[in-house]
């Protein structure tokens, strides 16, 4: 303002006659005079025509397109001082022209001619030079709508970004920005010759580019890479991967969330065309700014369509809503799965998608098993939000179930209060069956784990070894025979006969204490006759003991199972009045 009032002092001083107007434009106050102004402004001449003073005029303009500096320009053309038009100020002198009615109508060559020339010849002939003049018009409204300044900028850049584009597909570098766009890294690269000057619109300017774009015939998957730059360039500042959300500015937080709205409405409906990564991202923010429901389900959907291509950190979305709530948001994870699997079992697949259907869904299943473990930990998560996860993970998805224990036992470690029915339930998620026998190990040692899944680990790994010793004397037999004492064959055959040995013998020492304590609760002696006996017996009888195997190191734990079975190794049946009163008895003398 002040360097305008200095300047309209200059031109006041290069005057020999004294000013007689005094036009208020903008804030600022201009002193000069009436005949240069009523010559080539219609506006203001009709204005000064309904006064009568000559003296001392004054006149308000307050909502002048552009300001006092918008004034200002006109002014000087209005007493012939040149000034230089260029793609910065064109918009503003275009928009003040229109308003103060320079036509040529009250001057050959007036500014509203001399500023359509500039467009037409040099403004709106380059892609720069048209997103600077709508950048400028943005600020200008509604008098830049009136002038179709902002419709006449965006179909230029339609129409030179489509071109090129076009011209770019027919010599085979349309490839390229699909690869670039379904991936996160350097989508910039490929589109840099038209997203850089883009990115500087204001959204909802942007939006109308966009869709001129695409009306023109611009492929909407092309879009990824510029939407992907906006959003990075908009939304930088959230702290979306933190569990505490940061305050910001109420009207900050109003634009960023119109931005992200915005963006996803206008994300590629093909799928792949975005990278699971950068859709995550823009979840992680919905939820952070509170966006609606529509946009936040949206994007949940789309990460869903693109599971089997997710990393754990894509899945990883944090908690923000509640304090003392899960560290992470397990609602929308389970959303995300259902939706793929809603699409799995519709079997509709897209051509360019590369993977099988099987090596899909088994990916997903070990991404939400590595999600239940890295959940798990959390001491705020309920038993009922993780069975429930746990149960939507599909059967076939699962190869073994090793990632499934490792998720149940660090819950269970975390989760140290857990009822007995609560631990059995948690524990009925994994199929034992499917343990490798590293799993099985560590499960038969595992004391957090019910008695009953601890049997079941046991039964069937001893199921296994029987199994494996049947097919090895099979396969094994008739390959030792034709290759002349093969060395490794004949080592891994006699390893499973010693584990087989090993195991037997276990089982019979599991039969003798059955038997033992049967004799025993069916027998009305002396406790301390009993026990010396029973002493004597197991000390005279006792076998060598057989090498150490895995078998030996579960041996403690079918020990203190062998109450709970019969003699030919399987569960009693608990209906029996029998077994009952024996179990009471054994308990009452030992």
């Amino acid at each position: 303002m002040i360097d305008s009032m200095k300047k309209t002092s200059d031109w006041i001083c290069s005057q020999e006659i004294a000013s007689d107007v005094t036009v208020h434009a903008g804030g600022v106050s201009f002193s000069l005079h009436k005949f240069p102004l009523v010559s080539k402004c219609g506006y203001i001449m009709k204005l000064l025509s309904d006064t009568k003073e000559n003296d001392g005029l004054v006149v308000e303009i307050p909502d002048i397109p552009g300001g006092s500096e918008g004034f200002e320009l006109a002014a000087k053309f209005c007493y012939g001082i040149n000034f230089e038009l260029s793609t910065e100020n064109i918009a503003v002198v275009r928009c003040v022209a229109e308003y103060l009615e320079m036509t040529e109508d009250y001057a050959v060559g007036n500014l509203v001619k001399r500023s359509e020339s500039y467009l037409n010849e040099v403004g709106l002939k380059t892609l720069a030079g048209a997103v600077c003049i709508l950048q400028s018009s943005a600020n200008l409204l509604p008098m830049a709508e009136k002038v179709r300044l902002i419709n006449r900028c965006i179909d230029t850049i339609a129409f030179i970004v489509t071109k090129e584009s076009q011209f770019l597909s027919s010599s085979g570098v349309d490839g390229a920005l699909v690869t670039s766009s379904s991936s996160s890294s350097h989508p910039k690269a490929v589109v840099d010759w038209w997203a850089e000057d883009l990115i500087v619109l204001r959204i909802d300017i942007f939006q109308r580019v966009l869709l001129a774009m695409i009306s023109r015939g611009f492929k909407q998957y092309a879009l990824g890479p510029i939407l992907m730059l906006y959003a990075q360039k908009c939304l930088r500042g959230l702290e979306i991967f933190r569990k505490s959300k940061k305050q910001i500015e109420q009207d900050q937080e109003h634009e960023k969330r119109i931005v992200l709205e915005t963006i996803v409405s206008l994300l590629p409906r093909e799928r792949n065309a975005m990278s699971v990564s950068f859709v995550s991202m823009l979840l992680r923010a919905a939820i952070y700014l509170e966006t609606t429901m529509a946009c936040r389900l949206d994007l949940e959907k789309r990460i869903g369509l693109q599971l089997g291509q997710a990393v754990l950190d894509d899945i990883l979305i944090p908690s923000y809503n509640f304090e003392g709530d899960t560290l992470f948001d397990v609602d929308t994870v389970q959303r995300i799965l259902m939706n793929y699997l809603e699409y799995a079992l519709e079997g509709t697949r897209d051509e360019d998608y590369v993977s099988s259907p099987q090596s899909d869904i088994e990916k997903v299943g070990k991404l939400m098993e590595c999600y239940l473990a890295e959940i798990a930990s959390d001491c705020n998560l309920l038993v009922s939000k993780f069975i429930n996860l746990a149960e939507h993970i599909p059967e076939q998805a699962k190869v073994s179930e090793d990632g499934m224990y490792r998720a149940i036992d660090i819950y269970l470690k975390a989760h140290p209060m857990l009822s007995d029915m609560e631990r059995k339930k948690v524990c009925s998620l994994m199929d034992c069956q499917k343990l490798s026998r590293e799993a099985c190990a560590h499960a038969a040692q595992n004391d957090r784990l019910p008695v009953q899944t601890v049997v079941q680990v046991l039964y069937y790994e001893q199921q296994r070894l029987r199994d494996n010793m049947d097919g090895g004397l099979i396969a094994v037999e008739p390959m030792a025979r034709q290759t002349n004492n093969n060395q490794p064959l004949n080592d891994e055959l006699s390893r499973l006969k010693k584990e087989n040995q090993d195991l037997k013998f276990e089982l019979l020492k599991i039969k003798t204490r059955l038997r033992e304590a049967e004799r025993s609760s069916s027998s009305f002696v002396d406790k301390s006759t009993v026990s010396n006996s029973s002493s004597t017996r197991y000390s005279a009888d006792k076998p060598p003991l057989p090498r150490k195997s895995f078998i030996n190191s579960v041996s403690k734990k079918l020990g203190k199972l062998a109450p709970f079975l019969r003699a030919d190794g399987v569960l009693p049946s608990t209906s029996r009045g029998k077994s009952k009163q024996s179990k009471n008895r054994r308990h009452s003398i030992s």
